[in-house]
């Protein structure tokens, strides 16, 4: 026990210290400062535009076939392997095409994030 009844000094244990101080462009983008607005507008833009482009590759890829099957019947006539055409673009290649739009989405998606890590990382210095 330390002397004459004072209780001991309490310590806050957060983690471990951290090498730099946060960055003050962060800082500025959880204050809703104006210049914080304008980095997550524009990260918010970019992500949009990358939804949109991979919306239109799935409604050009897949939302068109239907009317590739509506101009032209004769397709339903043909046959690969005994299963008709039409199943084979939709019921089989449908799902690679798929993952391969998915796939490029996310790619853009992280690289769009690390561009704005980069930038927030380079204002900040």
């Amino acid at each position: 026990m330390s002397g004459a009844g004072t209780p001991p000094q309490r310590v806050r244990v957060t983690g471990p210290p951290r090498r730099r101080p946060p960055l003050a462009r962060a800082r500025e983008v959880d204050q809703e400062t104006p210049l914080g607005e304008l980095y997550l507008g524009s990260l918010l833009r970019d992500q949009l535009a990358i939804a949109v482009r991979t919306l239109a590759w799935i409604v050009g890829g897949l939302g068109l076939l239907p009317l590739v099957f509506f101009a032209w019947p004769a397709l339903a006539d043909h046959v690969v392997l005994g299963v008709p055409v039409a199943w084979w673009l939709l019921g089989v290649l449908a799902y690679p095409y798929l993952l391969l739009v998915g796939w490029r989405h996310l790619r853009r998606a992280e690289r769009t994030e690390d561009a704005f890590t980069e930038l927030m990382d380079e204002v900040g210095r």
